[in-house]
């Protein structure tokens, strides 16, 4: 071996100096293993509250996830083993794998092929049938467990939901209280819940007890649930609201009957009043609050919240509902209009949602740009004019040599007659 052989080659394993690794080299396979110990450890804690819930409903979705997935897997897992294995044995240097360039059909592999995600889709039908039907959130429950039917007779705690931005409002009409920010119920019993919304549409959901269910304003929506666990639980918002969205949350207590007794015991203890007043304003746009008692309620106050017509002079959706059906207000249309008036109550208060713009607040938009099909800036509505640059091309407006003159005959002409119902 020459010279220059020689010190080009390199060291054997046995002559290597004990500092010719590469330094930090043990240290950054250190840290990786440590990094991983942590990790592990992390997971180790994690408690997925869905795939681990507490109420008999969130249980029974919990499964019909988990069965789903298995089906499914039942094709995924094969289809990706038998990838690996064709790779491996179809491989160029495998001359022992047959080569049949003529091959076009196999009778039992088709035969195999259609009959598995047949038997699966099948069965994921059937199941979803059934479940749809068993965990419809308007059912009432017909048991409280497994092989623990509703003894005859119960009734259900009822609690009636509002959302609020950003805050949740509980009424308990039976117990004659109401909370914010928290709910109790007892263990074991089960809960119909009826909620709405008093402002834009949110998501109640609490994931130990149920799946998650829309609350939207003017409309009531209906849960039945209960939970078999003692605890504290966490509920929220699962539908983006505004700017507070992200601390929608609340409180759930599942407690003993004597827990919930007591828990009813301090709300009428508080000496608060929950009438109209006090909840318009309640209703204004506000963060964090933190979780307040009622030891009264105003009677019939959900129906006028659900009716929109907590207002003094407003119109209860049941009431329009009721002229609509009847064929229209004839010429009572027009004076019933102020009563209608919803969306401008928080702008003519001052108690507008932060981030709001033109039309609702009158603050000027964030874009100069006009957007599509909106109605002119320049156009006064409800008091509020904004004026602004013509919207440009593709924004809406006419094109840069459109000629601007007077509107045609036929659309500046006004019907002589009003339309008589």
């Amino acid at each position: 071996m020459t010279a220059l052989a020689m010190l080009s080659a390199p060291p054997s394993a046995a002559a290597r100096p004990r500092g010719f690794l590469p330094r930090g080299f043990s240290a950054r396979h250190a840290v990786r293993g440590v990094a991983l110990v942590a990790v592990a450890a992390l997971l180790a804690g994690c408690n997925l509250t869905v795939m681990n819930p507490s109420g008999d409903v969130a249980i029974q979705q919990r499964n019909l996830i988990i069965v789903a997935t298995v089906l499914m897997l039942l094709v995924i897992v094969p289809v990706i083993a038998l990838t690996f294995l064709f790779a491996w044995r179809y491989r160029d240097s495998n001359p022992e794998a047959t080569y049949d360039p003529d091959w076009h059909h196999s009778t039992q592999l088709e035969v195999v092929i259609w009959t598995v995600p047949l038997l699966i889709i099948i069965a994921l039908g059937a199941m979803t049938w059934i479940s749809t039907h068993t965990l419809d959130p308007y059912r009432p429950l017909s048991r409280l467990a497994p092989n623990k039917p509703v003894p005859e007779g119960t009734k259900p705690l009822t609690v009636e939901v509002v959302a609020l931005d950003w805050k949740w409002l509980f009424i308990y009409p039976d117990q004659g209280v109401a909370s914010l920010n928290e709910m109790a119920a007892p263990a074991n019993v089960p809960i119909a819940f009826k909620i709405t919304s008093a402002s834009v549409w949110n998501t109640f959901y609490v994931p130990a007890l149920a799946g998650m269910i829309y609350a939207m304003p003017g409309m009531q929506t209906k849960l039945h649930a209960v939970m078999n666990k003692e605890g504290d639980f966490t509920g929220l918002s699962a539908h983006y609201s505004g700017a507070g969205f992200s601390r929608m949350n609340f409180g759930f207590r599942s407690l003993s009957q004597q827990g919930f007794d007591e828990w009813v015991a301090k709300a009428k203890a508080s000496g608060a009043s929950l009438d109209r007043t006090a909840y318009l304003d309640l209703e204004k746009p506000s963060e964090a609050v933190p979780v307040r008692y009622y030891a009264a309620v105003e009677k019939g106050l959900y129906d006028a919240i659900l009716g929109l017509c907590v207002e003094s002079g407003q119109m209860c959706v049941a009431e329009m509902h009721h002229i609509d059906k009847t064929g229209g207000g004839g010429k009572d249309s027009e004076a019933n209009r102020d009563r209608l008036d919803y969306d401008n109550r928080r702008l003519e208060t001052g108690h507008e949602p932060p981030g709001a713009t033109v039309p609702a607040t009158g603050r000027p938009a964030k874009d100069p740009v006009q957007p599509e099909g909106m109605m002119p800036r320049d156009q006064e509505r409800d008091g509020v004019s904004n004026p602004t640059p013509a919207p440009g091309p593709g924004q809406g407006g006419p094109p840069p040599d459109a000629e601007r003159g007077a509107a045609p005959p036929q659309l500046r002409d006004r019907p002589s007659d009003r339309h008589q119902h």
